[in-house]
């Protein structure tokens, strides 16, 4: 089963704002942490979107849906909001295992920093979306987000930051919903293995690119 992502975008004050999405044939199993659509269930299709990095909704959640609405994407879905370009999205495959990210490192931090906890509204955010295409147990769902983050905390060592992430960072994985459930999603499993792969030449390879914020072009 294909699973490719659209490029599109939808103007908003008097502004090209870019937009990538993928509509799922048929509803497909997912985890995620997502703004819209988190945790586990079906759902049937992903919308990750560029916004200004001076976004300040209160309402992401709502807003993710009337985007969602404009692109006849009904039904449960996943929303994802970032200050990146999606145009610069990276595509990485291993063995069947799909990943897409935009990277955008504009406020890295390290995960278990001592710090105070101000409200971010900056999405300069990695989001990561990756597709197996074997069903997976929930416990090997929430173990591939684990998986995959780790991953991408290594790219980023690679790449010369004391980080682990950003702030904003968001996880999207899915599969489909029926046959053998495979139990694992670790590092040392199949399809884990292969997540991990993917998901780390995808984050360094986007983090390796320069690039200007798309409301700072």
């Amino acid at each position: 089963m294909p699973f490719k992502p659209i490029l599109t975008a939808r103007l908003e004050n008097g502004e090209s704002i870019p937009l990538l999405f993928w509509r799922l044939p048929t509803p497909m199993r997912a985890v995620s942490s997502a703004p819209l659509g988190g945790g586990i269930g079906l759902r049937g299709w992903v919308l990750n979107a560029t916004v200004p990095m001076s976004y300040a909704r209160e309402d992401p959640q709502q807003h993710l849906v009337a985007l969602a609405g404009d692109l006849d994407l009904d039904g449960p879905g996943v929303g994802l909001l970032t200050g990146v370009d999606v145009t610069q999205r990276v595509a990485a495959v291993d063995g069947e295992a799909e990943v897409w990210a935009t990277v955008g490192l504009g406020a890295p931090i390290m995960a278990a920093a001592e710090r105070d906890l101000p409200r971010q509204h900056k999405p300069g955010t990695i989001n990561i979306v990756a597709f197996v295409p074997v069903r997976l147990s929930d416990a090997a769902l929430v173990n591939a987000v684990a998986t995959i983050t780790e991953a991408k905390a290594q790219a980023l060592w690679e790449l010369g930051l004391s980080a682990t992430g950003t702030a904003t960072d968001a996880v999207t994985v899915l599969c489909p919903p029926d046959g053998p459930a495979e139990p694992y999603g670790g590092p040392l499993s199949l399809w884990g293995a292969r997540l991990a792969r993917a998901a780390h030449r995808a984050v360094r390879e986007g983090g390796s690119r320069p690039k200007i914020p798309w409301s700072e072009r």
